[in-house]
């Protein structure tokens, strides 16, 4: 494990469970995609949890939330740049680090800038305020 991974921001090659797989009683993600760390809370017996966003290059649908990545973005987190590319704020899967059976990787693929990650957390937490998160659990 990278000595700074898990870090807000970092992109990570996940096998993301959407809800509606999750809903129709799937526990795995259905293949490895490039997501985003956008929550990394740490508690008292040192176990890292992590809220991890989905990027997708199919643009969403008129009622989902999400942030369009810039090219420079997408460079920086080393994801494709010949498509656009969007990362997800209204569903979140929540994982623990320590005991992920999900996160076979344990670094970063790349780092979003921190004006962008920001721009990020904050579409994520307008969802949350509004409590208009879909949260799959992965613990």
């Amino acid at each position: 494990m990278a000595d700074d991974f898990p870090r807000v921001g970092q992109v990570i090659d996940y096998h993301y469970l959407w809800k509606w797989q999750d809903l129709r009683g799937e526990t795995e993600g259905r293949k490895k995609r490039p997501s985003c760390v956008v929550v990394v809370a740490i508690d008292r017996d040192g176990k890292h949890h992590l809220f991890i966003l989905p990027i997708t290059s199919k643009e969403p649908a008129a009622d989902r939330q999400a942030v369009l990545i810039p090219e420079t973005e997408a460079r920086r987190a080393k994801l494709d740049t010949d498509m656009p590319l969007w990362v997800m704020v209204d569903e979140v899967n929540y994982d623990i680090l320590e005991t992920s059976y999900t996160l076979e990787d344990r670094a970063a693929r790349g780092q979003f800038s921190p004006a962008f990650s920001k721009q990020i957390v904050l579409a994520f937490r307008s969802m949350r305020d509004a409590q208009a998160l879909r949260i799959s659990k992965r613990t």
